[in-house]
């Protein structure tokens, strides 16, 4: 979904990485390291010019992280992110990589509009998830809370939900112009993203 959007603005080479877990394993994050070590063979791979970011969720991020325990002590929850990017951005020390978290998690973006709902679920789901939607004007403030972050909710309303076949399927229906303009994190990042390809 990202890589057409950048190609309007001249960025046609996207390449898309799972964190690496194990010599085998890629996807998830359960200790920085994994992401730390990925990044940092991304880095070293080349001398070119080209820009490293992440996408990983706020909800359940590793407490090894920089300067975790600092960063928690935060109240407000953008702020308390922002400081996480910060550390981490200063662990990797290379120009070319910026992070980004998202608040809270990938499925907030599927909240972007009930459009992909209601093409792949039944009416008595995507009633529901329209409710979801009702109740925020942000989808990235759906709450981290065990029970009622996005992924959750998801599931709570579809037992057999699937992030990466359904999730993938619901957000390209959505399309990224709905979820650029509901989603202003996710739009700040996307935005700092061409920026960073320009220079």
């Amino acid at each position: 979904m990202i890589a057409p959007y950048l190609q309007g603005f001249g960025i046609y080479s996207v390449t898309p990485v799972l964190i690496r877990t194990s010599r085998t394993g890629r996807g998830g994050m359960a200790n920085y390291l994994h992401l730390y070590n990925t990044v940092q063979m991304l880095l070293k791979s080349s001398q070119a010019d080209f820009v490293v970011t992440t996408f990983i969720d706020f909800f359940r991020i590793p407490t090894n992280i920089p300067k975790y325990e600092e960063c928690v002590q935060i109240a407000d929850k953008e702020q308390q992110i922002r400081a996480m990017e910060k550390a981490i951005d200063e662990s990797m020390n290379d120009r070319r990589f910026f992070s980004y978290i998202q608040k809270h998690e990938f499925e907030a973006l599927l909240f972007s509009s009930n459009k992909g709902f209601e093409y792949y679920y039944p009416a008595e789901f995507s009633e529901k998830t329209a409710t979801v939607i009702a109740c925020f004007d942000n989808p990235e403030d759906i709450n981290s809370s065990p029970n009622g972050a996005p992924s959750k909710r998801l599931l709570s309303i579809k037992p057999d939900y699937n992030k990466v076949l359904e999730g993938n399927l619901i957000v390209l229906e959505i399309g990224i112009n709905a979820i650029l303009e509901k989603c202003s994190r996710f739009a700040a990042w996307i935005n700092s993203l061409v920026k960073k390809c320009k220079e």
